[in-house]
């Protein structure tokens, strides 16, 4: 049970954060759906970033130059986990009468994003259950808020293009800078495990970049609430 919680722990607490955020706060049920369905595509995608390796890499290969682990983080990797999160938003919102605000795609990406992340994290957590601490701390601090910010990317181009911005600049980046982001987090992450000599290296890159990631997630987070503001402030004058 306590490996259980420090596995869902990080998720649960951004998915409260996130929600504080909203001014008109989306339906639980609603954004239960989207996290389940997050969760749900960790199965398919599994399968899927099994079968992108073995075409790559050889049954049971593995990555030997940076080429190859950047190669790894971004077609094994983020490709099909931001294409099948994006599926599933697309599912989420696609009908949805609750769809109404700019944030509001911000939030249901966020819990599709947390729903895949939490069901990763659990995997990971329990799969080391000697080190576990570490296993669970290392991406409480890094891999799952990676997801949040990746989700808040995507929610906030799927908005942009929804309520208006009709480009097809915008519609390609709610999937292709989301990717980008994750492509470049898992290269810095993976870079270590090829080239040690470039770990130390690679790691406080990994830093500066996820700090620089999740200060541009804040600041769509709240450019998106305040053009919300603005246009409920619009309706009342």
């Amino acid at each position: 049970m306590i490996l259980i919680i420090a596995a869902i722990l990080p998720a649960i607490l951004l998915w409260v954060y996130t929600c504080r955020r909203d001014a008109q706060p989306e339906p639980i049920p609603q954004m239960l759906k989207a996290f389940l369905y997050g969760a749900l595509i960790c199965l398919p995608v599994s399968f899927v970033e099994q079968g992108i390796s073995v075409l790559l890499f050889g049954p049971g290969g593995q990555p030997a130059t940076l080429t190859g682990s950047t190669i790894e983080a971004f077609l094994v990797a983020a490709v099909p986990e931001e294409g099948f999160k994006l599926i599933a938003l697309w599912l989420i919102l696609r009908r949805n009468p609750y769809f109404d605000e700019h944030y509001d795609g911000i939030v249901y990406a966020v819990c599709v994003g947390l729903g895949f992340a939490a069901i990763e994290n659990l995997g990971y957590v329990l799969g080391n259950a000697d080190a576990w601490l570490s296993v669970a701390v290392s991406r409480a601090l890094l891999a799952v808020p990676g997801h949040y910010a990746f989700a808040v990317i995507m929610g906030y181009y799927y908005s942009r293009y929804h309520f208006g911005q009709k480009s097809v600049r915008t519609l390609l980046s709610i999937f292709f800078v989301p990717v980008l982001a994750h492509g470049c987090y898992d290269s810095f992450a993976l870079s270590g495990s090829v080239e040690p000599l470039l770990g130390g290296i690679s790691f406080v890159v990994l830093i500066f970049f996820c700090i620089k990631l999740h200060k541009n997630a804040r600041q769509k987070i709240l450019s998106q609430v305040e053009l919300d503001r603005r246009e409920r402030q619009e309706l009342f004058l």
